[in-house]
C-alpha cells in the first residue's frame, strides 16, 4: 500500500501538470469529467445504497442520512456542477493590480495556483466532484479525505472522475483519493509541511476542532453555521416569514439553514404566534425566551446551548431583543461567523446591521439558504470559510489560488557598488 506521503508526492508532481494546463484544455477536462460521472451513474448510486445501508444498521439518521444520500437527480445536479465550474471565468493568470513605478518598473499581481490542497470532509459525496472540480480548475492537485460513512460512495465518484483524467492525458494521481481512514493518516496528512499547501476541512464541530489542532499546514476551517435571522421591528411580516420558512425547513441539515430566530420586541406579540403557527405546522419544536414562551403555547425554554448550536433538524431557538443593538450583541455572542439575515424595510438599520457583523455573509431581506457558492455565481463551492484568512464565505476557485508579484523592468537595478 502507498504510504501518505508516497500520495502527497504524486500529487505534488500530478499538480504541475494541471498548473500547465490552458483554459481551454481545464474546461474540456471538466465537461469530460460530467460526462464520465452520468454514465456510470448507477455504480455510483449501488455503491451509495451500500454507504446508506450500513450507516442505517449503526442507528445514524437525521441530517448526517440526507448529506450522504445520493439518487439519480442529486448524481446529476453533481454533473451539472462540474459543468457549471467549467464555465467559469479561469482565476489563473488573472492580473488582479497593476501599476509603475519612478525607476520605471512594472509591477503586477497575478494569480497562480496554491499547490497541493488536502480536502477533508464528511458524509457528504458531493464533496468529492466539488472539490475535484475547484481545484483542477484553479490549476492545483488535490487530495480527498472523506469520512468513512461515505467511503463506497466517494470511490465511485472519484474513479469516474479519474478515467476522464486519464482520458484527457492528466495523471490521475492530480485527484487523489485516501482510503486509509485511520486517524493516524489524517495527521501525517496535515504534518506534510513540504508538499501540502492548504488544508480545508468541512464537517461537523469534531473534525474542525481535530484538524485545527493537529495540522501543521495552514488551514481553512468551514465551521458550524449557527444562523440568525433578525425580524426588525420595520419588517414586512409576510417577506420576513417566507425567509423564516425556507431558512429553516427546506433543508434543516445543511449549515445555511437558520438556527435562531430573533424578533423585535415591538412586534413580537403580532409576527411571533403566526411564525409559530406556521413552523409548528412543518413540525419545527421552538425554544425560546421566557418572553417568546409567554406568547407562544407549547414553546420550550431555551438554554444557552440552545442558542450556541447548530441544530441541523427542524429544532429553532428563539429570542425576543429589545431593539437592534439588543440582536447584535445576541449575535456575536453565540454566532458562529458563517451567515445572519435581517428582515427589515429601514435602510438605516440595515446598514447598521451589515456594518455591526463580520459574519462572512450578511443577508437583507434574503433568504440564508442563497449563502451557497452555485447561488453567488461561484458555480460549485469548496466550502464557506469562517476562518479570516485571504478567503472568507464561500469559496470558488478563486479562493484556491493566490496572488504573486510580477515585475517587469529594463534592467533597473537599486544598488550598484563603489
Amino acid at each position: 500500500m502507498n504510504t501518505i506521503r508516497a500520495l502527497a508526492l504524486a500529487c505534488r508532481d500530478a499538480a504541475r501538470s494541471v498548473a500547465a494546463l490552458d483554459t481551454a484544455a481545464k474546461r474540456r477536462l471538466l465537461l469530460a469529467m460530467a460526462c464520465a460521472l452520468e454514465s456510470r451513474t448507477d455504480a455510483v448510486l449501488e455503491a451509495n445504497a451500500e454507504d446508506m445501508r450500513l450507516v442505517m444498521e449503526k442507528g445514524i439518521h437525521g441530517a448526517m442520512l440526507d448529506r450522504l444520500k445520493l439518487d439519480v437527480s442529486r448524481v446529476q445536479a453533481i454533473a451539472d456542477a462540474l459543468r457549471e465550474v467549467a464555465e467559469l471565468s479561469d482565476p489563473v493568470g488573472v492580473v488582479t493590480r497593476r501599476e509603475s513605478r519612478q525607476n520605471g518598473l512594472s509591477i503586477e499581481r497575478v494569480r497562480v495556483p496554491l499547490g497541493v490542497i488536502a480536502m477533508i470532509y464528511e458524509a457528504r459525496p458531493n464533496v468529492t466532484a466539488d472539490a475535484a472540480a475547484l481545484c483542477l480548475f484553479a490549476g492545483n492537485g488535490v487530495i480527498l479525505r472523506g469520512g468513512s460513512e461515505a467511503l463506497r460512495s466517494n470511490l465511485a465518484i472519484a474513479a469516474a472522475l479519474q478515467a476522464a483524467l486519464q482520458a484527457n492525458d492528466v495523471p490521475t494521481a492530480a485527484l487523489t483519493l485516501i482510503d486509509d481512514l485511520s486517524r493516524e493518516a489524517m495527521i501525517e496528512l496535515l504534518q506534510l509541511t513540504d508538499i501540502v499547501d492548504l488544508a480545508i476541512p468541512r464537517g461537523g464541530e469534531g473534525l474542525i476542532r481535530f484538524v485545527a489542532e493537529h495540522a501543521r499546514v495552514p488551514v481553512i476551517k468551514h465551521y458550524k453555521g449557527v444562523c440568525h435571522l433578525y425580524v426588525d421591528r420595520a419588517a414586512d411580516s409576510t417577506l420576513a416569514l417566507n425567509l423564516l420558512i425556507d431558512g429553516k425547513t427546506t433543508r434543516p441539515g445543511v449549515c445555511n439553514a437558520l438556527e435562531t430566530l430573533l424578533v423585535h420586541a415591538d412586534i413580537a406579540d403580532r409576527f411571533l404566534p403566526m411564525a409559530a403557527a406556521a413552523l409548528q405546522e412543518l413540525r419545527v419544536e421552538l425554544r425560546g425566551c421566557a418572553r417568546s414562551c409567554q406568547l407562544v403555547s407549547g414553546m420550550q425554554a431555551a438554554t444557552d446551548d440552545d442558542y450556541a448550536a447548530e441544530f441541523l433538524d427542524l429544532i429553532l431557538a428563539v429570542r425576543i431583543v429589545d431593539d437592534l443593538d439588543d440582536a447584535i450583541a445576541h449575535i456575536q455572542r453565540y454566532g458562529s461567523d458563517h451567515t445572519e439575515v435581517i428582515a427589515t424595510a429601514d435602510e438605516t438599520v440595515a446598514g447598521r446591521f451589515v456594518h455591526a457583523l463580520r459574519s462572512a455573509v450578511v443577508m437583507v431581506n434574503a433568504s440564508s439558504r442563497f449563502s451557497d457558492g452555485g447561488q453567488l455565481g461561484l458555480g460549485a463551492e469548496i466550502g464557506i470559510s469562517t476562518t479570516r484568512l485571504h478567503a472568507y464565505g464561500p469559496m470558488g476557485a478563486e479562493s484556491l489560488t493566490i496572488e504573486r508579484f510580477v515585475v517587469r523592468g529594463t534592467g533597473q537595478v537599486r544598488h550598484l557598488p563603489g
